[in-house]
């Protein structure tokens, strides 16, 4: 008997397996793939967030794989409800030669699925992360690039209405998050990750659905699925502090499958008693409009740090 991968079949069919679900032993067919990862995906989605009629969702489009598929899903989920609102919104940083091609991308995917898509960008700011990698220092340019477009996507969600924000992350996404803030031992920022459940006035909350499925599994449901989307790589994505706890989870999953679901879990089962420990800030209103802990927005912190180094190069 061969035990070629190539000549193994589907568990549900006869025809010829795409991959091998290696936590649970699976064999699947493009089409029976396909399937499994939707049904997980659309579990989650109801288990988030509770839509009704006259509800706007924004989803959060980079034009990689995660937010296409995610889009994607979303769109086959709700796009033909007449009662339902969905609105893309992308967010140019000002990264010459990665950010244009996958705005294509994205632009061409929503004309022709009929989705409405927004796209804001960091010169609303007076910046682009091109200047502000150059000045960084000693601060990783993922630091001011995260807070950025968290400020615009949230502006923005707010500006149309959304009464949830969906984003690209991923189980693998997820579980280096967990990781990084028990390493850090910053239990407020565990207690704030998404989804988000506990509405504060001025932020629009997030749900993810993708959460549960692995980096994996979102690529190769894209490729089988025909999903167009960009694979470049941001040109400072080297200097992130992620790369090292991406590394050791997926060393650690290869040894043991499954160790990605495992973290997340046992964070879930935490996760109330989190909360619980970490109330809620009372949210201020900064100069810029966004909601705040303190006297300003971190984003408006940045931006006059980032002020002061320019003008002192």
């Amino acid at each position: 008997m061969s035990t070629s991968f190539d000549k193994m079949k589907c568990d549900l069919c006869s025809r010829e397996a795409v991959t091998l679900i290696r936590y649970n032993g699976s064999h699947l067919c493009d089409e029976h793939f396909k399937i499994y990862v939707e049904k997980r995906v659309k579990k989650e989605i109801r288990k988030q967030i509770n839509i009704r009629s006259g509800d706007t969702i924004a989803v959060a489009v980079s034009g990689g794989k995660d937010s296409m598929v995610t889009l994607h899903i979303l769109d086959t989920v709700f796009g033909r409800r007449d009662d339902v609102s969905l609105f893309a919104i992308s967010i140019d940083e000002g990264l010459a030669g990665y950010r244009p091609p996958s705005l294509d991308i994205v632009r061409e995917f929503c004309k022709e699925r009929g989705i409405s898509h927004r796209i804001r960008s960091f010169s609303e700011m007076g910046i682009d992360m091109d200047t502000a990698a150059g000045v960084a220092g000693d601060c990783s340019p993922c630091t001011y690039c995260g807070v950025f477009r968290r400020k615009l996507m949230n502006d923005e969600a707010r500006r149309i209405g959304a009464k949830y924000l969906a984003t690209g992350h991923n189980l693998d996404d997820m579980a280096q998050s967990v990781m990084m803030n028990f390493v850090r031992g910053d239990v407020e920022r565990l207690a704030r990750l998404g989804p988000h459940t506990n509405v504060q006035p001025g932020l629009i909350p997030r749900f993810l659905p993708l959460r549960l499925i692995p980096e994996k599994e979102s690529l190769l449901y894209a490729m089988v699925s025909g999903i167009p989307f960009w694979d470049g790589e941001c040109p400072y994505h080297t200097d992130a502090l992620r790369n090292q706890y991406r590394e050791i989870i997926d060393r650690l999953d290869d040894r043991s499958p499954g160790s990605k679901f495992s973290i997340l879990s046992s964070y879930d089962m935490l996760k109330p008693m989190l909360s619980e420990h970490v109330p809620h800030s009372r949210l201020r209103t900064c100069g810029c409009g966004e909601p705040t802990v303190g006297e300003r927005c971190k984003a408006c912190e940045l931006l006059e740090l980032l002020g002061k180094k320019i003008k002192n190069l």
